[in-house]
């Protein structure tokens, strides 16, 4: 048996392959989709959908909702007291300028009185 009696296949093999052949081409073939087949698949599409999203996307929808609501009511409240002190600050320091005027005020007058004491102790001292 040569090289080239190998090489080729046989009749059994032959006839297998054209077989296979045939039926890979039948199979492969375009058939046209059953009627129908469309809306049943965007049905079964739509129902999952609704299935999947039905009452805990509603539920993570008002949990957001319910999340920002709070983080902006928290915001607010802690904008007001931010301004609170700061009104509170500055009346604290109206108050301590108010007492620093009245300090003042009462040295003046202590320092005129002491001074009049002076003249009047000076003069009888004479």
């Amino acid at each position: 048996m040569d090289f080239e009696e190998q090489a080729r296949p046989a009749k059994n093999e032959e006839r297998e392959l054209v077989e296979f052949e045939r039926r890979l081409q039948v199979a492969i073939r375009r058939h046209e989709a059953p009627l129908g087949l469309k809306s049943r698949v965007m049905a079964q599409a739509r129902a999952r959908r609704q299935a999947r999203h039905g009452r805990g996307w509603m539920l993570q929808r008002i949990a957001a909702s319910a999340l920002l609501a709070a983080l902006f009511g928290g915001f607010a409240v802690y904008h007001e007291n931010l301004e609170h002190e700061k009104q509170e600050r500055q009346i604290e320091r109206r108050k301590g300028e108010q007492a620093a005027e009245q300090v003042m005020t009462a040295l003046r007058i202590t320092s005129k009185t002491l001074g009049k004491v002076n003249e009047h102790l000076a003069e009888n001292a004479k």
